[in-house]
């Protein structure tokens, strides 16, 4: 007689392990859709530099930024917009492939989600733009925190949330 074998009960087939996928990949999309919405408006009502004040130490500005994070790289000559774009795309398989191996871990989930959504939501700016649009900036009398965006809201909530889900899962790890 041959044996069958069943997944474990704990684990959920394919078809929940895809369905899984699908609901983390549309909570990607709606950051990319709700980074991209933002950023079409900021281009369209404000013109490159300027900035309105909404707080002592907070302005909406139209910034373009052809680095990475922090402008790394902005003068980079061109292929830094290669670059970065080839590893968010690159990113965005692997996290798909880390959502689709871990349904039940919604923390972990979440934070990739935003990690992709975000990622996803630049590399679109350095396909469609050739550079990221910023427009969030923080400052303090001579001190500016770099100007930033939804996508970049997105990817740092993203690390922050796995930083937590780590600390999490080390609190309950049990002693070997």
């Amino acid at each position: 007689m041959k044996r069958v074998s069943t997944p474990d009960a704990g684990t959920p087939g394919r078809d929940g392990r895809l369905r899984s996928l699908a609901v983390w990949l549309c909570a990607a999309l709606v950051i990319i859709l709700l980074d991209q919405i933002v950023k079409l408006w900021i281009v369209q009502s404000l013109s490159y530099g300027q900035r309105i004040r909404v707080l002592p130490f907070f302005d909406i500005t139209l910034l373009f930024n052809t680095g990475a994070a922090f402008s790394f790289l902005a003068n980079g000559g061109g292929a830094q917009r290669w670059l970065f774009t080839g590893l968010a795309l690159v990113a965005a398989v692997f996290i798909a492939g880390w959502l689709y191996r871990n349904p039940r871990q919604p923390v972990l989930c979440a934070a990739l989600a935003s990690i992709m959504g975000g990622a996803l939501g630049n590399a679109a700016d350095r396909l469609l733009h050739g550079h990221v649009v910023d427009f969030l900036l923080f400052y303090w009398h001579d001190w500016y925190f770099p100007a930033f965006n939804v996508a970049d809201i997105a990817i740092t909530c993203g690390a922050g949330l796995l930083i937590l889900d780590e600390i999490r899962r080390a609190r309950h790890k049990p002693d070997s």
